[in-house]
This record gives structure tokens, sequence and C-alpha cells, in this order.
């Protein structure tokens, strides 16, 4: 028994975006039914955080074999969910497809095989972006994951979902799938599960799918109800997951639950998977990027212990120790992310069972300040509203770790941080996007993954604001 067990048991690419959310069960108000996911893409003039410098070894990046297929998959993975944009002649964000062949290029010369995308991902457009950019390489050098993303209750009827899977193999250029979801399995419950999956019988025409070849390993991933995740585990033999998909960092390894009462621990996450020998693969090994950009204090911590590594690596470190861990998904909108992971994984550097402990004790020292769990996701957006609601929490989060949310006028820092927090508002969030616009619809609660109480930290942020304006904090 494994130390881990003891613990345990102890849309198409020029259609509009209004069609878009149409296809996706989405109505004019942004919204319909247990989410449509509109995962974000990223803009190339956004500010980068630095990255260990170095060359970038080229033949040594870390393998693991799957189990089921006998795949050998590269421990990073590229997750698509956040590729760069550009403003397109009209105006409009695109996705810079030029950036994104560079950055595929980048990641097969240097061993990275293993793609994740969705339906859902940059407003449609991921699986059609990352197939150009894909399809330019030999289909036996890289490995395509996809997911059937059928939130809304329009996607739930047998055909819909189908043609929505047919659909993926068609933007993908691809006539086969290595690895093929069932998307955010725990959001919405039993209930969702089942009517997305089950009483339509659409688990049973992807098990034979399967079967023919055409997906060559079925999962799912992991959100939300943690009873779904148990109820599929507990049907593994009926089922033969070959691989199934977990929030899993430093942070989430015992806190998940502290953050958020919805979330689960990624140690009885991994654990279980271990002991049924499931292979796991990584979301979130940055939480968003928060374990990129943690307070000032955690940054000396880990630098202190090595100057030569980013902060960064730490967490993808910690992330690809784990034996039973397939890939790390790592959503690298930009040259310089891609280079420094590609420098912690080439090779990987396990690290040793008193680094694992140099980690709880940090992640303990972060609990102490916990930000807002926001991941950037942008699954509750757009807002019926037009709140910019990532922008907000993040800037808060942002504030939190530069130590900028004084809490007395009598803080030494506090017409530094005030200033520091009100300017950073304005330029991060225009004003009439603001938290203090949002009128508690809660519309947005029910597409979280990470099942925070947006409105509550809305406005929770804006009476900050507001006291900050007013000058109105304790004497």
């Amino acid at each position: 028994m494994s130390d881990i067990q003891k613990n345990i048991s102890d849309k198409q690419s020029g259609e509009s975006r209004r069609r878009f959310l149409r296809k996706l069960g989405v109505g004019a108000w942004g919204f319909s039914g247990a989410g449509a996911l509109l995962g974000a893409c990223k803009r190339m003039d956004e500010k980068k955080e630095p990255a260990a410098e170095g060359a970038v070894p080229t033949g040594m990046m870390t393998m693991r074999r799957n189990r089921s297929t006998g795949d050998n998959v590269s421990l990073l993975g590229y997750g698509c969910m956040r590729w760069p944009t550009k403003t397109g002649n009209d105006g409009k964000d695109v996705i810079d497809q030029e950036m994104v062949n560079r950055l595929v290029d980048k990641a097969i010369e240097h061993g990275v095989n293993y793609f994740d995308t969705s339906p859902a991902y940059c407003q449609g457009r991921s699986e059609a972006a990352t197939g150009i950019a894909l399809s330019r390489h030999p289909r036996e050098s890289y490995y395509i994951a996809t997911k059937l993303s059928n939130f809304a209750p329009q996607t739930w009827g047998f055909k819909e979902s189908v043609n929505m899977y047919r659909n993926s193999l068609k933007e993908l250029k691809t006539d086969y799938i290595d690895y093929m979801l069932l998307h955010g399995i725990g959001m919405g419950g039993m209930d969702a599960f089942r009517a997305r999956y089950i009483d339509n019988g659409l688990l049973d025409f992807l098990l034979k799918e399967r079967e023919q070849g055409r997906i060559r390993n079925l999962g799912f991933s992991y959100h939300g109800d943690v009873e779904v995740f148990d109820h599929l585990l507990a049907n593994h033999e009926k089922y033969r997951w070959d691989f199934v998909q977990i929030q899993l960092n430093y942070l989430d390894w015992e806190h998940a639950k502290e953050t958020n009462p919805r979330n689960t621990d990624a140690i009885y996450l991994y654990g279980k998977l271990d002991s049924l020998g499931i292979q796991a693969v990584i979301m979130e090994p940055l939480l968003g990027g928060r374990l990129a950009k943690v307070p000032e204090h955690i940054v000396s911590r880990l630098k202190g212990r090595d100057p030569l590594r980013s902060v960064a690596s730490w967490a993808f470190r910690f992330a690809g120790s784990h034996p039973g861990v397939l890939t790390v998904l790592s959503g690298m909108t930009c040259m310089e992310h891609l280079e420094d992971n590609l420098r912690t994984y080439c090779p990987l550097v396990p690290l040793t069972d008193d680094d694992n402990r140099f980690l709880y004790d940090t992640a303990d020292l972060m609990m102490q300040h916990p930000a807002i769990p926001c991941n950037d996701c942008k699954y509750c957006m757009p807002c019926p509203w037009g709140i910019d609601i990532p922008g907000v929490l993040l800037h808060y989060n942002k504030m939190l770790n530069e130590d900028n949310i004084p809490q007395s006028r009598q803080d030494p820092k506090y017409s530094k941080a005030r200033r520091a927090f009100l300017v950073g508002y304005n330029r991060a969030v225009e004003p009439v996007r603001q938290a203090d616009h949002c009128i508690g619809c809660r519309i947005c609660v029910q597409h979280c993954p990470q099942g925070i109480d947006i409105p509550a930290e809305l406005a929770r942020v804006d009476n900050y604001a507001e006291k900050l304006r007013r000058g109105s904090l304790p004497g």
C-alpha cells in the first residue's frame, strides 16, 4: 500500500459569438443550464511572469508510459484553453494562429506530444486553431485530447451530443481521438451527470467508439460534487477508465476544502485513482496562475531554497513528481512560459520527501491569508450585466499578494497601498465593469468550477474599495 493510500484510508471558426453561445445552449443574456464553459484566450501584449533563464534542452523530455495503450506521453502536456489572441481587422480579438503554430512547433520540437482542448474553449475556437497547428505535423507525432462539453440542457440529447463529438473530429482534422473526456463531471451533481451521459445513452455510445478505435482512451475530468467522482470509480470495472483528469497542486493537496467546501482535496482524488491503478492527468497545477504570482514573502521563501528555479517550477515539479501522473497540463500562452516549463520537465528532477514537506509548510503559510480561489478560467463569463468578474477577483488577489490590502488607516503602508489598490483597480477593470454593478442575480455561480460565491466576493471587493475611496477604514 502506497503512502498516499495510507493517508486516504487515514463554433465554427468564423461563427459569430452569439451564434456560438446559442449552439452551446446559452441564451441572449449569456447562460443557460449547467454552464457553457467559455475558456479564456489571452492577448500576447499581456504582462508576462518572469521565468528561469538558461538554454531549453532538446531530447530530454520526461516521458510516462500509458498503462492502457502503451502510449509514450510527455510529462508536460499543452492545455489549449488559453491560446494567444490579437486584434483582428474588425477590431475584435481573434486567435493569433501564427503564434499558436509557433508555440506548437516549439513544444513538439522539445518533446511535448499531448495537446488538450475542448469544443468550449476560446469561445468555440480552440479546436479549430489546435487542429490547424497540429495537422502540420505527422499524426503519429502527437496525441489529441478533447472533451464532450455538453453542459447546457439544449445539448443533452443524444443527437446533439454526438454532433458535438463528430464536429470535434472535423475541427481537429482527424478521424480518431487519442484521449476523450466526459467534461466537468461533478458540476450539477448526479442528476446532471445522468442527464448528460446515462439517460441519453451517450456513455454507451462513447464506449462503442472506443471499441471501434475512434476513441483510443476514455476518461473524464472532475469538478464539483465528489459523489459523481466516487460513483464513476466504483464502476471502474464496468467502464474501464483509461485515465482521469483532476485538479492537483501543492495548495489544493490538503487545503482545497478550506478554500471552498465544494472542492475536494487532491490527496483524496489522486489517492483514489492510485489505489485503482488509474493514471491521472493534472489540470490547474498553477491554480490559474496563482502559484506563479504568490505573495512576496512566499517568493523569498521559494527563491531562498533554490534561487535558480522559477516560482512556477515548484508547482510543476510537485505535480509531476507523483508516479501515477501521466501528464501535467499547462496553458502556455507565450513562448517564455513554454520555455520555462520545458526546462522543468527536460528532464524532471523529482521532489524529495524534504522538498514536499517544504511545500506543505509553504501551503500552510499561504492559507494564513487565503486568496479568492479564482483560476481565471472565465467560465463565469460573459456576465449579463457586463461585469469583468475574473478581472475584479484577480485584482483583489494581486493586491493581497503584493501586501496592498491595508486593514486600518494606521497601517504604515496605508497611503501607498490605498493608491495601489484604487489606481490599479481602475487600470485593471473599466469602472463600468467593476463590482459595484453586480445585482446578485447569481447566474455566474452555477458555472464556476471552483464553486465560488461570486456575488458575495464581488460585494466584499466593492465594499472594501468603497471604504478606501471614502477613507473610512478603521482608524
